[in-house]
């Protein structure tokens, strides 16, 4: 990098320009600021949402807990049933 100053010229032009450039600036900011603001509504929406799917997810976890227990139950069972059946099986093919 050099260390020469800036010429007057420049800084003059860019001096004039910025004034003009200012209301297009701020209209661009704008626009942004309009997208953002929408954005974040959309993004509020959908946490929201996802929040209530947690909700339900963790119903629903509870509900297929339930079944799970509800069937090693019923398998369980017929398990101790089929065993004790089954040396009087063994008895019976001799």
């Amino acid at each position: 990098m050099s260390n020469l100053p800036r010429s007057q010229t420049s800084s003059s032009s860019r001096l004039s320009t910025a004034p003009s450039q200012k209301p297009r600036q701020i209209s661009h900011l704008q626009a942004q600021l309009a997208q953002l603001t929408a954005n974040m509504a959309d993004l509020e929406s959908l946490v929201g949402m996802t929040a209530r799917q947690a909700q339900d997810m963790r119903g629903l976890g509870g509900y297929v807990g339930a079944m799970f227990m509800s069937a090693s139950k019923v398998l369980g069972e017929e398990t101790v049933k089929g065993s004790a059946e089954s040396p009087k099986r063994a008895e019976q093919d001799k």
